[in-house]
């Protein structure tokens, strides 16, 4: 008898958005991120809203599920910046994810802690901020994560080596129709260039029926059920792991209560368990379980993020590439420092989100990059930033430092 297992993972993160920080601010005060007097970009309203709304229905439901289905389990990625907003805001979430783990059937991923992008602009940061995550992780839930996902799931050979390198069994991706070629996303991998480590990829097709497809009632497999869903896996062909990676906030956030996520979520495990030989694994479990039927070779890097599943949401016009790279050029003179309120904030300046809001492209992707920014216009993100960035150039000038 073959199996089959749902690898479900999903990803928890919130930023620290940029209050409307302007010009007049900067040399004056400091407090890029304490927006509670922001409502459009306060933190903490944001934060408890996702709680009410997601993580805490969402996690009284799995720990059910987990509870009546000894076979259900699940893995996920929570960020440093919502770990800290959790402890600081709302501690009640951050025991229902603790209660999660402490089942022995949720497995923390790793990655980076700040949501950032380091990898393709400071090694060194990069691993700094991956120990990061994996001492707070250690920290909240007393494991050590063995699989590892770089912000975005950006993924090339390079984070592959890496991975491998740093000790870790597997690796996840985005299962790119160009990358995959032939291939199905239904199997476990190898990474070009590497002995040992395995590459689990993203099945998108399933995962964005389920996050960004399910409401939709203009789609023509709406409503979506559990059964219909588990009926397209089990009559699938030869296939080992269907990898659902989605944002944790698809449960609630995304797709709010009235669509019917939530029952969705509460029978997949029962329809899914029906079928002879069917069941569920972590990340780990599945590197563990399945052998390689391939290798494969990703020599550009993808991401999960917009049609082009590159890098481009973050990085692709002229002001995400300023404001990024003048951020890391920094990084010697803000190290140098030793001053922790400043390195924090730098670092914070990092996450990921500051230059997707700054994306200016059009069509769907436009606005789902609009739907997720508290800004009104990328250039408004831009120039928040900017400011922000300004003002640590000032306090380095304070230092005695010149940039």
């Amino acid at each position: 008898m073959s199996t089959k297992a749902i690898v479900l993972y999903l990803h928890v993160h919130q930023p620290y958005r940029v209050r409307h920080y302007t010009a007049l601010d900067t040399g004056k005060t400091h407090d890029y991120f304490d927006a509670d007097y922001d409502h459009q970009t306060s933190n903490e309203r944001i934060l408890k809203k996702v709680a009410e709304k997601s993580y805490l229905p969402t996690n009284k439901r799995l720990l059910k599920l987990l509870e009546h289905h000894p076979e259900f389990k699940l893995s996920l990625s929570i960020t440093g910046t919502v770990l800290e907003q959790l402890e600081k805001w709302s501690p009640d979430v951050l025991r229902s994810f603790q209660d999660l783990v402490k089942t022995g059937r949720v497995e923390i991923v790793a990655e980076t802690y700040h949501h950032s992008l380091a990898f393709f602009y400071s090694r060194p940061e990069f691993e700094i901020q991956v120990d990061m995550h994996k001492a707070k992780v250690m920290e909240l839930f007393g494991v050590e994560p063995a699989v590892f996902r770089n912000t975005e799931l950006s993924y090339n050979n390079d984070i592959a080596a890496w991975a491998e390198q740093a000790g870790y069994k597997g690796v996840l991706a985005e299962g790119w129709d160009p990358v995959l070629d032939w291939r199905s996303a239904n199997y476990v991998y190898r990474p070009t260039g590497t002995d040992h480590i395995k590459l689990l990829m993203k099945n998108y097709k399933l995962s964005d029926d389920i996050a960004f497809r399910f409401g939709d009632r203009e789609w023509a497999e709406w409503p979506l059920t559990a059964d219909k869903f588990a009926h397209w896996l089990s009559e699938t062909g030869d296939a080992t792991n269907f990898d659902l990676f989605m944002d944790y906030e698809t449960f609630g956030e995304h797709q709010w209560e009235d669509s019917g996520i939530f029952e969705f979520l509460e029978t997949l495990p029962a329809e899914w368990l029906k079928g002879e030989g069917h069941t569920f694994m972590t990340v780990s479990e599945a590197c563990d379980a399945f052998e390689p039927v391939d290798e494969i070779d990703v020599q550009f890097t993808t991401t999960w993020a917009d049609t082009e599943r590159d890098l481009s949401a973050w990085l692709g016009n002229k002001i995400q590439q300023q404001s990024i790279h003048a951020l890391y050029d920094l990084q010697d003179s803000i190290l140098h420092t030793g001053d922790l309120a400043l390195i924090e904030d730098w670092r914070r300046l990092q996450t990921s989100d500051h230059f997707y809001y700054m994306c200016t492209k059009w069509w769907n992707d436009g606005d789902i990059h609009a739907y997720f920014s508290p800004y009104d216009s990328p250039y408004e993100a831009y120039i928040n930033f900017m400011n922000a960035y300004h003002d640590l150039r000032f306090r380095l000038s304070e230092k005695g430092v010149s940039v």
